[in-house]
């Protein structure tokens, strides 16, 4: 079978000025195919294999507009048929479901965190197929970026048999979507760095670029429990603390992204001086900094790495225990506030320590208090969080424009 060509993910495209009519109509006919297509593309990964009759029940549209679109997603190899056994005495010929072509390519995935970068290749599913931590010996912009693309084409070159889309890129702090840029990232010194230009300069690949929270909603309802949820929030607490929200699967990002900065919003019960001169700012009370610095004043030998204060609790240490899942309260607390706020359905909540101990997760529904607590859940993605966020960057644009994903391909 002759190799298909890769397909390439465009960038979002910057507002354009008013237009004659002619134009907006060709623009309004171009978007509603774009959202048919991606309706049809998310039908096939949520069910397949499934029928295009199905699909066309599924999405609405018509089962001739379905049957071109999955014929034009074979082509670009996205979709193939599925096999399936033939029954004996049937007449005329089979309903041939389709199904999502998961072994042809991948998508590049790069999480910039404070100790270290995590670089993966995910496929289009969403699943990790390889993954790398990078730690950092310095965090220069331009040192972190080139050993994340080498890092990339050593994972490429070791998978020769898969075609690489785009890449995403996840991290904290503040970063501008439309400009691929992180705009400030102070635990990391960065300001201003265009990373989606120095990314692709190094790779030769579309480079996507997104805060790690917004990433991980979109990671959510393609991929993850949280997929048909009519709104969604989700809290990230790591060195970094931010969240997303979303409504009708659209994350908010407000003027040059700068939504879903809580940092500095005042936690109940804080009592930690944050550098803003303020007491009980979320990201001082609640950042794994901060735990370990209180784990190591309890006499707990964890350095600056939260796994170790994970690894003592489930040794048994009282004290690592108890550090954890008063953490997990505190999340709580804010996990309530943002309820209050915005009332989602769904809250998914990122932390180390709700990832792996059913106390911390049970601390932090207690503190959300019992009408709400089953809408609180922990990521979906608990072994390769990072990986995901970072991939998904990308993914996101294939689901949302997969016929834009290769040029005249519409």
């Amino acid at each position: 079978m002759p190799r298909t060509a890769a397909p390439t993910l465009l960038p979002p495209q910057p507002p354009q000025p008013p237009q004659p009519p002619t134009t907006v109509l060709r623009a309004a006919d171009s978007a509603r195919r774009r959202t048919s297509a991606s309706a049809v593309l998310r039908s096939v990964l949520e069910h397949g294999p499934v029928a295009r009759s199905t699909v066309a029940r599924l999405t609405g549209l018509s089962p001739a507009s379905v049957t071109d679109y999955c014929a034009r997603f074979a082509e670009l190899g996205l979709l193939h048929e599925a096999s399936v056994p033939r029954r004996s005495g049937g007449v005329g010929r089979p309903h041939v479901p389709v199904d999502l072509d998961d072994s042809r390519f991948v998508v590049g995935g790069v999480h910039v965190a404070v100790p270290y970068t995590t670089v993966a290749l995910l496929d289009l599913r969403g699943r990790v197929v390889a993954e790398r931590r990078l730690k950092h010996d310095r965090t220069e912009p331009s040192l972190v970026l080139a050993r994340a693309a080498d890092g990339l084409a050593a994972l490429l070159s070791a998978a020769a048999d898969r075609t690489p889309l785009g890449v995403g890129v996840a991290a904290g702090g503040w970063v501008d979507r439309d400009s691929g840029t992180i705009v400030e990232h102070p635990l990391l010194g960065w300001r201003d760095i265009p990373v989606r230009d120095v990314l692709g300069a190094h790779t030769g690949l579309p480079v996507q670029v997104d805060g790690h929270a917004r990433a991980l909603v979109g990671a959510e309802r393609l991929f993850g429990r949280a997929r048909g949820s009519r709104s969604l929030l989700h809290l990230f607490v790591g060195n970094v603390v931010d969240a997303a929200f979303a409504t009708n699967d659209e994350v908010h990002h407000g003027p040059r992204s700068q939504a879903g900065a809580i940092a500095h919003l005042p936690l109940r019960g804080g009592a930690e001086t944050c550098d803003c001169g303020r007491v009980g700012c979320l990201q001082v009370e609640l950042s794994e900094r901060a735990l370990c610095r209180r784990a190591r004043a309890a006499g707990l030998a964890v350095g600056v790495n939260p796994v170790r204060v994970v690894e003592a609790a489930a040794g048994g240490d009282p004290v690592a225990v108890r550090l954890l899942v008063e953490r997990a309260r505190m999340i709580g607390r804010a996990a309530g506030l943002l309820l209050d706020i915005l009332n989602p359905d769904t809250v998914v909540v990122t932390e180390i320590g709700i990832i792996h101990r059913e106390d911390c997760l049970a601390a932090l529904r207690e503190a959300v208090g019992p009408q709400r607590a089953a809408a609180v859940v922990p990521t979906s993605f608990p072994d390769s969080v990072l990986a995901v966020a970072g991939g998904s960057v990308a993914l996101d644009v294939l689901y949302r424009d997969p016929l834009g994903v290769s040029p005249g391909a519409t």
